[in-house]
């Protein structure tokens, strides 16, 4: 059952988190952001700069969210080393990571797009077709009676209305999304539900049975366990945060999963191992290593953990003092609860890539120059895992705190760019990739920290890697637990 989020964390930390910033060259629009996001979170006030004025040129202001978003985080960090470390966020850099954080150098990754994925005309309007997995893509191309060629669906795709087919291919287990108009978004069931969730929602656990471990003040996060069940791409993105500031990240992916377009932007300083959740060996490891963790964080669908067998009363009685951290696509109520959802197509549904098709007077939609819900989302995750952090050491308790893409999607629509013109390409600039990398790829420069903690900043301690390198544990001991 949905619970509300937490009345106590609302209202008067949304004025004093806007008090608490230091105004450096935030814009308005970034300041109110972080207020909301700060008042979902809960925590101390920090002090906070966004340095820099560049920004990606889109129909809303999406720059301003990637600093606001990162800041969060940062803001949940210095609350959780406990020194009130000022947090200061370079926008040039944030709007990049809301890309691509890495630069292949004599290498290239895989293309991030199945060849049949992407936006077709029905017959009444718009619809975008996600087919990156095997599966979803022979879902849809069952659905159309169409072979794997972009114009033989295109043309299958035009004797459909696309709400019809969009159901369709739901249905038969794809992934598919009609374009709404926010006004047409706002009136659908599921847009409604989705408007009435708070951005957060923070439900407590029953007292912590694991302490927390002690602090460091060099890698602010070493000794935290952090086990990590997400895909493309929000989750990943919150445990690559978590790991660039010293936690031990475990992924966990199925036997036959692959992202190969994703691995090495995502999976530096991370442990990668396969477990196979449905047999009983697999369940029995996972629930060992659920038992040693701080946090648990989760983008599976609402209900797909659960028909595993390890739904929440299972993960609580293996660790009642779990910091557990969950995403969803489409939000956690409403009739879409349990539907497969990504960036690109909660982007069609909430009418994002609409409104920009409106404002950018194109013949098709136009959505975000970034998928800037995964990212935003990402963060917002590694946000409320570290406020978890800072809960249990305070009250004893763990909790469970969810977000959805969804809800992130109606944060950003209230945000319409003012000049939708930037200054910055998505995908930077040579010279903005610094940090050298040596991943088993290739050699690869990495953008350098968007963020700043006192004097702690992203940094990893293993480069990337490939999906199920390494055994299912985890990577040391780390300090002695207070």
């Amino acid at each position: 059952m949905f619970m509300p989020a937490m009345h106590s964390l609302h209202g008067p930390m949304l004025a004093g988190a806007a008090r608490g910033a230091d105004s450096g060259g935030m814009t308005d629009v970034a300041r109110h952001m972080l207020a909301e996001m700060t008042a979902a979170l809960g925590g101390a006030e920090t002090p906070l700069r966004i340095e820099g004025e560049d920004r990606l040129a889109s129909a809303f202001a999406v720059s301003d969210l990637a600093s606001a978003a990162i800041g969060a985080a940062g803001c949940a960090l210095s609350d959780y080393a406990g020194r009130g470390d000022p947090v200061v966020v370079d926008q040039r850099r944030a709007s990049l990571w809301f890309h691509m954080s890495l630069r292949p150098q004599g290498w290239d990754l895989p293309a991030p797009w199945d060849s049949v994925a992407g936006d077709y005309a029905a017959r009444d309007g718009w619809i975008r077709l996600h087919t990156n997995a095997a599966h979803h893509k022979a879902a849809a191309l069952s659905v159309l009676g169409a072979p794997a060629e972009r114009d033989a669906v295109a043309a299958a795709v035009k004797g459909w209305n696309r709400q019809a087919l969009e159901a369709a291919v739901v249905a038969a287990g794809g992934c598919a999304a009609a374009m709404h108009s926010a006004e047409e978004w706002a009136t659908h069931p599921q847009g409604a539900a989705v408007a009435a969730e708070p951005l957060i929602d923070v439900i407590p656990a029953p007292r912590a049975a694991r302490p927390s471990p002690a602090l460091d003040p060099d890698r602010p996060l070493r000794g935290v366990r952090v086990l990590d069940l997400t895909r493309i791409l929000a989750g990943p993105v919150a445990t690559r945060f978590l790991a660039g500031f010293g936690a031990d990240v475990l992924r966990l992916d199925p036997p036959d999963w692959e992202e190969p377009a994703l691995e090495a932007e995502v999976t530096p300083g991370k442990t990668c191992a396969r477990l196979d959740l449905k047999s009983a060996p697999g369940q029995a490891r996972f629930l060992a290593l659920l038992a040693e963790a701080d946090v648990l964080i989760h983008g599976y669908r609402a209900d797909a953990l659960d028909g595993l067998g390890l739904g929440q009363a299972v993960r609580q009685k293996a660790n009642p003092g779990l910091i557990d951290v969950a995403l969803n696509a489409y939000g956690w109520t409403g009739p879409w609860t349990n539907r497969r959802g990504f960036d690109s197509l909660v982007q069609m549904s909430s009418g994002i890539a609409e409104a920009g098709q409106a404002r950018f007077g194109a013949e098709r939609p136009v959505p975000l120059p970034v998928q800037a819900l995964d990212h935003a989302a990402g963060y917002l995750l590694a946000a409320a895992a570290l406020r978890g952090l800072v809960r249990r050491r305070d009250t004893g308790h763990g909790h469970r705190w969810r977000t959805s893409l969804a809800r992130v999607a109606a944060l950003l629509m209230r945000y319409p760019a003012k000049d939708m013109g930037g200054t910055l390409s998505p995908g930077g600039v040579a010279q903005d990739f610094t940090e050298a990398e040596a991943t088993p790829w290739g050699p690869a420069h990495r953008l350098p920290s968007p963020l700043s903690v006192g004097g702690a900043q992203l940094s990893f301690a293993r480069p990337a890697g490939p999906l199920g390198a390494d055994r299912p544990g985890w990577q040391d001991t780390g300090p002695a637990h207070e």
